[in-house]
């Protein structure tokens, strides 16, 4: 099955197979502080974006990606961990934020790292190391322009200048190319097999479904959702926004999901 495939321990064999994006951890300036927003391939190890922010909330994740998509196109994935912007990590399985949900709507799978693991980002953690190591550590920067002004100094170098082991001293430049699925300025339709239920998701994310009140995602009000019949299990139902599936019901459990 896919959940036994730990995915995450191998190199994707293609550039825009897996994008793992995060930010790293914030750091002071002389103005305030700065949350550096992290992109990057992991084929290539190709930094697609090296961003100075005030803060960590969807609106400085949104624009910096719509510039990376445009430039880059799209990939097939990107993996987040499991906290704010990204997703809601007390909603378990229904941790669809807006964010995601916008993501999925353009064709992108979504994919979060298990709590508490960031290995699962382990490449992006590394540059994370390399990027403290060289750029931020023992630096005091005036403000978020100064900030940035290093970052994409350096962002050239790690790209473009210096060979890495792990890509039999390649640059991660060589091992890059844009994506030939180009970032759609309007927002694809959202459709459904005909053979789904299909329903509108109410006020806090709830849901009803064969007598039945359940919550999706607070995040998924007033936007349809399809829900298809497990073929293996009686009862079992797997509930999708667009292509990508993100939570199960199951009506053989005598309570309801809430």
């Amino acid at each position: 099955s896919a959940a036994a495939c730990p995915w995450q321990r191998f190199e994707h064999d293609a550039p825009n197979s897996l994008w793992q994006i995060d930010f790293k951890g914030r750091f002071a300036t002389l103005t305030g502080p700065c949350h550096a927003l992290t992109l990057l391939d992991d084929h290539s190890r190709f930094n697609l974006l090296l961003r100075a922010q005030p803060r960590t909330d969807a609106s400085q994740v949104q624009p910096p990606l719509i510039e990376a998509f445009r430039r880059y196109g799209l990939p097939a994935r990107i993996n987040a961990d499991n906290g704010s912007p990204w997703g809601s990590p007390s909603a378990g399985g229904r941790s669809l934020s807006e964010l995601a949900i916008w993501l999925i709507r353009l064709g992108v799978r979504v994919s979060f790292s298990a709590p508490y693991h960031p290995q699962t980002n382990g490449k992006l953690e590394r540059f994370h190391r390399t990027l403290d190591l060289e750029v931020i550590a023992g630096q005091h920067f005036a403000d978020l322009a100064a900030a940035q002004h290093a970052f994409d100094r350096w962002r050239g170098i790690y790209n473009a200048q210096r060979p890495h082991e792990a890509l039999a001293l390649q640059v991660p430049i060589q091992r890059y190319q844009a994506s030939p699925i180009a970032y759609p300025e309007a927002l694809p339709a959202i459709e459904y097999p005909a053979t789904d239920e299909v329903i509108t998701v109410g006020w806090n994310g709830f849901i009803r479904f064969q007598g039945r009140r359940l919550r999706t995602s607070a995040a998924l009000h007033r936007l349809p959702v399809g829900i298809r019949a497990c073929n293996d299990h009686d009862g079992v139902h797997h509930v999708y926004f667009c292509h990508q599936r993100f939570m199960t019901i199951d009506l053989r459990s005598p309570l309801p999901d809430t």
